[in-house]
């Protein structure tokens, strides 16, 4: 039997992820196993909006709490590297005159996460004193980087404090399928099972 837990960006969500992430046994990745420490907080893709603001606002409560967040875009992010190698403009020229799949393949290595997205995440984490990593901008960086190919190359690199990574969709576990990250709840490609879902976690 699948479980697809997508939850509604209300009170009762923000209550536990508080709760959850300013815990002591979540800080210190207590009963993790030998799991890497990511943590999965599916969402309905039509609250977007919604989950920013959530995020934001707990972001301020957990640092009135002492516990530092760095918060990481992977559209911002992805944007930058593109200014960085000065090719974002000549990106926009294109974008009206190649097809979208050659953009898709030119994005994809401009913007590999083995290559490019995961060392610049590496320098951030290496640069900042923080406790916990949120990561955001899944949607809007689909389908040029892809959420799984990101966790698999962050695991020897966003070991040593937990990660949230805020997934516009199901984290989806099953004994037929395994376990799955379900992007927008329709695409059931990512295949991921590292991770655990933030809402079944305990204080």
């Amino acid at each position: 039997m699948a479980t697809s837990d997508i939850n509604s960006c209300d009170k009762q969500s923000y209550d536990h992820l508080l709760a959850v992430i300013s815990s002591e046994r979540f800080l210190k990745m207590q009963g993790l196993g030998n799991e890497v420490p990511f943590f999965i907080c599916p969402f309905r893709p039509e609250e977007v909006n919604e989950m920013l603001r959530l995020e934001d606002q707990l972001t301020k409560q957990l640092r009135n709490q002492g516990v530092n967040v760095l918060s990481i875009n992977l559209y911002d992010l992805s944007i930058e590297l593109l200014k960085e190698r000065e090719i974002f403009e000549q990106i926009l020229e294109m974008e009206s005159e190649i097809a979208k799949e050659q953009l898709k393949e030119l994005l994809q290595g401009v913007l590999d996460p083995e290559s490019h997205l995961a060392p610049a995440i590496a320098k951030t984490l290496g640069d900042t004193d923080y406790d916990v990593l949120f990561l955001s901008g899944v949607g809007e960086v689909f389908p040029y980087i892809r959420s799984h190919n990101v966790l698999n190359n962050l695991q020897s690199t966003a070991k040593d404090k937990p990660t949230v990574i805020f997934f516009p969709g199901a984290y989806t576990h099953s004994l037929e399928s395994g376990a799955s990250l379900d992007l927008f709840g329709r695409l059931h490609d990512d295949k991921y099972y590292r991770a655990f879902n933030i809402y079944h976690c305990e204080v």
